[in-house]
């Protein structure tokens, strides 16, 4: 009789976010939820106005008639929804990491912390039964691409994710009309909030249209329905600011133009760029894109709240 082999090691069940009561509460009564990534607060804000800004956040979400799920990893454990002793570490921690997708796995198995970007934070939603996310603006396909191959895990993950996530568009730096190609390749959904011209974070036009809007958060909510009906995958609604609240454009321009022109010079390359390019913008701008970007991520936030209550109102 042949001796019995031993079988493969037991996979261990994939960790599963930890809910705040306030949004285990919520999900389980069917009440809206808004999630919301905390790469900004630990990445993409100074200290300490990062820590003000996220009250901010949170409270326009609940103008907007949702619960806000603030979500980040902490000592090895995804957190969904997080409490202000949580928070303050988010925003205070200068060596918290920066989780995408791919890095979750080795922050989970080896017990670290990181903020979440939008692709581990749609990730979490999604597990989690989170239906509507806000954020500032996507990450998306580089300029110089074709060379460096350099493009976001942001949209692969939403074309696998079942959520529709608000944003102001996507970074202006990136190569936008390459970006919106991407999107349609991987069949996400892209509509636009009362208008057809996609947003450049920053700037209302980013010179970009796409070729569907809706008028309110119910058709946005109803879109989001439909798509979970036909398909894996997620729905993107850009909103953009209104002119009046926008960076000026032609300010927006050069100084991006001035930016890249740098750091060519400086040989920076690759991933490298988007930071050397962000930082240039804040620092010539005098601090105007910072108050831009708190601005669009608040509108954003309110609009998602509205959204997420419309969607709980549809029949499951």
């Amino acid at each position: 009789m042949q001796p019995s082999r031993p079988g493969p090691p037991a996979v261990p069940p994939a960790p599963v976010p930890v809910l705040s009561s306030e949004v285990a509460d919520a999900l389980t009564a069917g009440r809206p939820v808004v999630a919301l990534e905390s790469t900004l607060l630990a990445h993409g804000l100074p200290r300490p106005d990062n820590r003000a800004a996220a009250d901010e956040v949170e409270a326009a979400v609940r103008a907007g008639g949702a619960v806000p799920a603030t979500i980040a990893v902490l000592d090895g454990v995804p957190h969904v929804g997080l409490t202000a002793e949580q928070v303050d570490r988010v925003c205070a921690d200068p060596d918290l990491a920066k989780l995408a997708v791919r890095d979750l796995p080795v922050a989970l198995a080896l017990g670290r912390s990181g903020a979440t970007t939008v692709s581990s934070t749609a990730l979490l939603a999604a597990a989690a039964g989170i239906g509507v996310f806000a954020t500032g603006g996507l990450g998306g396909v580089h300029r110089e691409a074709a060379d460096t191959f350099d493009e976001s895990a942001d949209l692969t993950t939403l074309s696998r994710t079942p959520l529709l996530v608000v944003c102001a568009g996507v970074k202006s730096i990136l190569d936008v009309p390459a970006t919106l190609e991407r999107l349609e390749s991987l069949s996400v959904t892209v509509v636009g909030y009362r208008t057809t011209t996609f947003p450049g974070f920053y700037v209302a036009d980013s010179g970009s249209t796409v070729d569907w809007a809706v008028s309110s958060p119910e058709e946005a909510a109803a879109v989001l329905a439909a798509r979970r009906g036909l398909a894996p995958g997620g729905v993107v609604l850009a909103n953009p600011l209104p002119d009046d609240e926008q960076l000026d454009p032609e300010l927006h321009d050069r100084v991006i133009a001035d930016a890249l022109a740098a750091a060519a010079r400086a040989g920076v390359r690759g991933k490298a760029v988007t930071p050397f390019v962000l930082d240039h913008l804040h620092r010539v701008s005098e601090g105007a894109t910072l108050a831009v970007n708190v601005r669009l991520v608040l509108r954003n936030a309110e609009l998602a709240g509205r959204i997420a209550a419309a969607l709980a109102l549809l029949p499951r």
